[in-house]
């Protein structure tokens, strides 16, 4: 499992999630975002999960992440299998945070990257 943040460029975040997810490995990827975000004042974040297996049992609870970026960030990509759409469009609070998330099916990275950048 792993969670990898690949790029920071043009106000996007670009993070490589393989395997299964614990909250701790996202949290350690979640505080290297929050400081870029905070830094540029805002962006947005790209997901690559082509290589996903899911979520790792854990205490999931914490939304520190979430409280302290939400006003930051401008919109939110996937990229995954179709199987995993519907578990991450709730795992992310797809409808509830104040940005726009979408999904997007593995190979559509330039489509993602796209409508990220789209106003």
């Amino acid at each position: 499992m792993s969670a990898t943040l690949l790029n920071a460029a043009d106000g996007i975040l670009t993070i490589e999630i393989k395997g299964k997810i614990s909250p701790t490995t996202l949290a350690s990827v979640q505080k290297d975002a929050l400081h870029h975000l905070q830094t540029w004042g805002g962006g947005s974040i790209l997901f690559l999960c082509e290589e996903f297996e899911g979520w790792a049992d854990g205490d999931w609870s914490d939304n520190t992440f979430q409280m302290a970026a939400d006003s930051l960030l401008r919109k939110m990509a996937i990229i995954g299998e179709l199987q995993w759409k519907d578990m991450a469009m709730a795992f992310t609070g797809q409808g509830y945070r104040p940005f726009p998330i979408a999904f997007f099916e593995s190979g559509l990275t330039e489509s993602a990257y796209a409508w990220l950048q789209a106003e």
